[in-house]
């Protein structure tokens, strides 16, 4: 079992392989990314018995909508039923909701529902539950750098004053610690443009159980993996030992 004392404080989740658990059963993509869903509530309510602090889950990419329209509109429906369902329960659970990522393609009353959701939980200090939506990471370093040009012109700052803390402040997670560990289920070893910024010094693990059968004990076993690491940033091992 993986002790307390070395759990991660922010574990992001890519959710992989909702649609090929589908098709391994002869099913509809969107019967697996229904089945998703229940996972991921499942492992929230996993993490909040770990007392893990800030949970950061990928729902849905930019690149997502390129997807069948049919598997897109399934994947807007979830969101919406999910907001309506479960909102009142992370509120319940102490649980803070905040979405990243852009919500410009979202329907009105998707909007209207992730605003809603936000501003219940606002209060919440148990956990703070992110979902990416509309997410990608090129897109968070590109929306971040545009807005500190427009601060750095507004106060006429010298390009050599700025630095990461300036450019961090504008990043979609801010002001969120960067994730300890990354888990990414589905057998694909990749980040696929999440958090690629706030991932430089996470550590990695890939699970090979795909996102609707992921549960309690796969995420024991990638906590147990992290309290065996040793996280170094760089220097050497006597250095962190000292």
């Amino acid at each position: 079992m993986a002790k307390a004392k070395t759990l991660p404080t922010h574990v992001a989740v890519v959710m992989d392989g909702n649609g090929r658990w589908a098709s391994k059963r002869l099913l509809p993509r969107t019967v697996g990314h229904r089945q998703g869903a229940k996972a991921s509530r499942k492992i929230i309510e996993a993490c909040l018995k770990k007392n893990i602090k800030y949970l950061t889950l990928f729902a849905f990419s930019s690149e997502n909508w390129k997807r069948p329209q049919e598997e897109v509109r399934t994947l807007m429906e979830l969101f919406l039923s999910s907001l309506e369902n479960d909102a009142e329960t992370l509120y319940q659970q102490g649980i803070k909701v905040r979405f990243i990522g852009g919500r410009t393609q979202f329907s009105a009353q998707l909007c209207e529902l992730i605003e809603k959701t936000e501003r219940l939980t606002e209060g919440n200090d148990r956990m703070l539950l992110s979902i990416a939506i509309d997410y990608s990471g090129r897109w968070d370093l590109m929306q971040a750098s545009k807005q500190l040009c427009k601060q750095a012109h507004l106060l006429n700052l010298n390009v050599d004053e700025l630095d990461e803390a300036a450019l961090e402040k504008y990043l979609s997670t801010y002001p969120l610690p960067d994730p300890d560990l990354f888990i990414r289920t589905g057998g694909e070893q990749r980040i696929s443009n999440f958090l690629i910024w706030q991932l430089a010094y996470t550590e990695l693990y890939f699970s090979d159980t795909l996102w609707p059968d992921f549960d309690a004990k796969d995420l024991e076993l990638a906590l147990a993996s992290y309290t065996i690491r040793k996280r170094r940033y760089g220097l050497v091992p006597e250095q962190i030992e000292t």
